[in-house]
């Protein structure tokens, strides 16, 4: 730095440190070289990928823990490597930045038909096809206005929770820019009251709930990607109201409460439909989200609280954000005027009763699997479930208090969730070194997957090995694609997958075989292997990777894909 200058680059990646990232994901490549110089100096860590969809997928986890992530990668053939995790970030709405290298403006302005192009001389292909996957995008290229551009684009990110791109041009990384700006953090404005507005919608939602006879909560993922996480937990503790959250929302709630019920399946889909009101926070109804649309409540009898709007009915009042408002709704909330209604044939996800098994009886799913891993996880602990039977089976999770966990949503890319593991668990690393993860000095990453996607990305376990970070994976090994032999070609091979020796992975990938952060592996097949595994002291609080490889049939499944499984079947038999 010279005086009140610093590179550009510096600048960008002070402006992330600023915002909370303090790990940078990504893979080196020729146009991204000397911007990788600026990474340490800046103040942050560099974790390099196996691949950019990899670091794409780490980012985002990340982002998900932290508020924000980033990642690097080159012009061309790294970014459109990684577009893939930048369009699920796109569609689950989670803030990442994508950092792209790109080659010298002179190479661009004159056309020249150099690597990583078409070959055409336009420069712009790439841009192009980002800005369907993107808020907002920008190519650095004038010294005077990139500070300003950059402070642009992060705020984007921050206020849709979504993917921006930012370009870098060789030639402009080193580019000296005022630090001025770096004196002022880059905020989401506070909300500017709309009183007519903010009345109307308060009086319109009050009346809904002192009216309604039995109201209720649905909670679902948005509320996260709009900060509303700790309103909507005291919404639900101070108004008592029975509470559902979907696959999306699960881990924002605290599920000890007595009145959260866990995840909204068509099991419940008659008490939800008897309700007279559903106070909806962040919804995001996908068909993924909703068990294919049978969860969503009906329009006439619910209020959706979306980012910026509160829709009633028919009505929808606008520019109200929704932390604010929901502030402003509990504050003026008198609980005495709420109806008390019995939740007709509701259990609380921890009163119920388990299928007896007997200690050599082998593990299934149907035979209580998931809901028996709910005494394993402690505060503080990422679940993450993979497409596939963990995420329909991690539903079943009761949660203990400051525990997230990550599910199949929208997207669904298979083997997204061993990078989003690495991602997230840096981000916990990350707020364990700030003093800012829940008074914890540990703290866990658990991961559930099936073979099938753990063979998609599997590289980024040597990452995660590197980093010594503490992860626990536990490999669903069913034999291939179970959700698509349920769904279709349940015989057929292309539902197969190759059969690995998959507790060899942490040696091949550079475990250490001793000392502290020695790999740790185990078997289960039984329940009696089950109980003992998970009380495994090196299990429960060892440090570095654990791996175990729990052997299931093929065609065991949670309910919801044997649904699909009954109904493929019966197709069969009746083509018969």
């Amino acid at each position: 730095m010279e005086g009140n200058t610093l590179p550009l680059a510096q600048y960008l990646f002070k402006r992330l440190h600023q915002l909370g990232v303090d790990s940078l994901f990504g893979v080196p490549g020729d146009y991204n070289l000397t911007l990788l110089d600026h990474v340490v100096p800046s103040g942050l860590n560099w974790v390099g990928n196996c691949n950019e969809l990899n670091a794409g997928y780490a980012a985002d986890g990340y982002s998900r823990i932290k508020g924000i992530g980033a990642l690097v990668t080159t012009f061309g053939v790294g970014e459109l490597s990684a577009v893939n995790a930048i369009a699920g970030a796109y569609a689950e709405r989670a803030p990442v930045v994508h950092i792209v290298g790109a080659p010298k403006r002179d190479s661009q302005e004159s056309r020249a038909k150099i690597h990583h192009t078409f070959i055409d001389g336009d420069f712009q292909h790439f841009h192009r096809m980002q800005e369907h996957v993107t808020v907002a995008q920008v190519g650095l290229t004038d010294h005077r206005t990139a500070p300003a551009e950059i402070d642009r684009i992060l705020l984007q990110c921050l206020l849709h929770s979504r993917p921006v791109r930012i370009t870098i041009p060789v030639d402009m990384v080193s580019v000296l820019v005022p630090a001025a700006g770096l004196a002022s953090k880059i905020e989401i404005p506070p909300p500017v009251r709309q009183p007519q507005v903010e009345e109307a919608a308060l009086t319109a939602v009050l009346d809904r709930i002192y009216n309604a006879k039995k109201p209720m909560v649905l909670v679902d993922g948005e509320t996260r990607a709009f900060g509303a996480v700790d309103e909507v937990n005291h919404f639900v503790k101070a108004t008592g109201l029975p509470t559902f959250i979907n696959g999306f929302g699960k881990g924002l709630v605290d599920e000890t409460l007595p009145n959260v019920y866990g995840v909204c399946t068509p099991a419940h889909k008659e008490f939800v439909d008897s309700c007279d009101l559903v106070l909806a926070f962040g919804p995001h109804f996908s068909g993924t989200n909703t068990y294919m649309f049978r969860t969503i409540p009906q329009d006439e009898k619910s209020i959706l609280f979306r980012p910026t709007s509160v829709k009633v009915d028919k009505d929808i009042y606008r520019d109200l954000p929704v932390k604010y408002f929901i502030q402003q709704l509990t504050k003026q909330l008198d609980t005495s005027k709420i109806a008390a209604h019995k939740q007709h044939n509701l259990v609380h996800p921890s009163a119920k009763v388990l299928p007896e098994v007997s200690s050599t009886d082998v593990v299934t799913q149907t035979g209580g699997f998931w809901k028996r891993l709910s005494a394993f996880f402690r505060s503080g602990d990422i679940v993450l479930g993979e497409t596939g039977t963990p995420g329909y089976g991690s539903n079943e999770f009761v949660l203990p208090p400051q525990t997230r966990q990550f599910k199949p949503v929208t997207w669904l890319s298979i083997g997204y969730m061993l990078p989003a593991t690495l991602g997230a668990s840096y981000a916990q690393h990350d707020l364990i070194a700030r003093n800012e993860y829940h008074n914890l000095s540990t703290a866990r990453s658990i991961l559930f997957i099936g073979d099938g996607s753990f063979q998609m990305t599997v590289q980024e376990l040597s990452t995660i090995i590197h980093h010594r970070l503490n992860v626990i994976v536990f490999l669903i090994n069913n034999d291939g694609y179970t959700i698509e032999r349920c769904i279709h070609g349940r015989n057929q091979a292309y539902n197969d997958v190759a059969r690995w020796r998959y507790l060899k992975a942490p040696e091949l990938f550079g475990a250490d075989q001793e000392g502290e952060y020695a790999s740790r592996t185990w078997e289960i097949r039984t329940w009696a292997d089950f109980d003992s595994v998970l009380r495994d002291e090196q299990l429960v609080n060892g440090k570095g990777l654990r791996m175990v490889e729990v052997f299931m049939d093929r065609l065991d499944a949670p309910p919801e894909l044997l649904g699909f499984l009954d109904a493929q079947i019966a197709r069969e038999n009746g083509q018969k």
